[in-house]
């Protein structure tokens, strides 16, 4: 019997690895739609700072429907949760039962997920949870995904890894307080390339800013 689910789509690697994961150990599971937190006033996927065509041509690569949650720059945790209830109410009366995530962890993020859920009636499926970070990023570039660097958080890194590629040379140049996968938001990726993938997605790097003092994000735009 299968069951459908919606899967919490960031457009990074650790979503890239999770929905993998999942495709290859839950025959079972049919996947309706991914859900990504859009930042309307950016039109990019939220944290990550990724073009919303990127993002939609990632989803088009993949093979699933794309479900956009739109957001304002200036949101907080009750307008988010106002929005996505929307959608996931929707989508539960249509017949999905859960939601995946690529939360390694992060105790308190997967507590608040399953909480929001379970108020309306859903569940949460964490494929890579409580796996090492090391060795799933490993996993991840032996499996041949590719990925691009494109926010680091200037309090937990050097903005001289934004833009990089995620690969055994960013991993071994790490300093040793930061975590392989960027669990605790020390980094954000973009996936272009890899086994769940039809075809490889074409951009070109543009310029690295600053926001918020803090923050620093490598633009990508899309090769048509």
């Amino acid at each position: 019997m299968t069951y459908r689910i919606l899967f919490s789509w960031s457009g990074g690697k650790d979503s890239a690895l999770a929905l993998y994961s999942l495709k290859h150990n839950n025959r079972d599971i049919q996947i309706s739609a991914l859900l990504t937190t859009v930042t309307a006033d950016y039109d990019r996927i939220s944290m990550h700072g990724v073009r919303r065509e990127l993002l939609e041509k990632q989803a088009e690569s993949i093979g699933f429907p794309l479900e956009k949650v739109i957001i304002s720059k200036k949101s907080n945790n009750e307008e988010y949760e106002e929005k996505i209830k929307e959608i996931l109410l929707r989508y539960k009366n249509e017949g999905v039962s859960a939601v995946a995530f690529g939360d390694i962890f992060l105790e308190d993020l997967k507590k608040y997920r399953e909480e929001n859920l379970a108020k309306i009636g859903l569940k949460g499926i964490f494929p890579l949870w409580k796996q090492n970070s090391y060795i799933l990023a490993k996993k991840f570039i032996d499996l041949n995904f590719k990925a691009i660097i494109t926010c680091v958080d200037g309090a937990q890194l050097d903005q001289s890894f934004c833009g990089r590629e995620f690969d055994d040379s960013f991993l071994s140049q790490l300093p040793k307080d930061v975590d392989p996968c960027g669990e605790n938001g020390e980094f954000h990726s973009f996936v272009y390339a890899g086994p769940i993938f039809r075809e490889k997605t074409r951009f070109n790097k543009g310029e690295i800013v600053r926001r918020d003092e803090r923050f620093y994000f490598c633009d990508l735009e899309f090769i048509h």
